[in-house]
């Protein structure tokens, strides 16, 4: 379990990041092989062999990044910033209104705002075996009840969102957590993929 998060007004607080493991591990395999397979195409591949390999190499490995290494949840004391495949969302704790994990993990702001956090997937699996947990706990006695309710026993995404809503209910009031919701597109992202895919349809069609 994480230590106690310090009153938003410390100078000294820092955020609490989220990230999937799984993912950034999936995300690290799947670019080793990419990168095998392109490279030694580069190296080896003759004719329009190494400019198909370029290609596809600028259209998959950004999206690649992207979907893996890229999403990250960051919860600071004034804000919560999401980093999602294509875009940052940046978001004044008092302009989210509630936070949930159904089959995703979703924030939503005023206005109908309504954002996904990549970085917290949902593992039904995990939650599941979690609630089991929870039942034989709860059917052995009232003893066994703090134990049944521990946040160390919640599925990860939803210990994630229980920390998440403690965060936004401490500053929410706060001065420092006002302001509406920002959003900017991942360009450093979206340029090599679609230069990658162009390039890809110009060699196909001109092959």
């Amino acid at each position: 379990m994480t230590s106690p998060t310090p009153p938003p007004s410390d100078p000294t607080y820092r955020d609490r990041v989220y990230r999937s493991a799984a993912g950034i591990l999936g995300g690290i395999l799947l670019l080793a092989v990419v990168g095998w397979l392109g490279v030694d195409a580069l190296v080896r591949g003759t004719g329009r062999t190494p400019w198909l390999a370029l290609a596809g190499l600028l259209f998959a490995v950004p999206l690649v990044i992207a979907f893996s290494l890229r999403p990250a949840v960051f919860a600071g004391a004034d804000r919560l910033r999401v980093r999602n495949p294509f875009r940052t969302i940046t978001l004044p704790w008092a302009s989210v209104t509630e936070i949930r994990a159904a089959y995703s993990c979703e924030v939503f702001t005023e206005n109908d705002g309504k954002f996904q956090l990549w970085a917290v997937p949902v593992s039904l699996r995990q939650r599941k075996r979690a609630h089991r947990h929870q039942d034989r706990l709860a059917r052995a006695g009232a003893a066994a009840t703090a134990d049944a309710l521990d946040p160390a026993r919640l599925a990860v995404a939803d210990r994630a969102v229980a920390d998440l809503r403690e965060l936004s209910e401490r500053a929410e009031t706060q001065p420092t957590a006002q302001g509406e919701p920002t959003v900017r597109w991942a360009y450093e992202v979206i340029a090599p993929t679609l230069a990658g895919l162009l390039l890809l349809i110009v060699l196909l069609a001109t092959g």
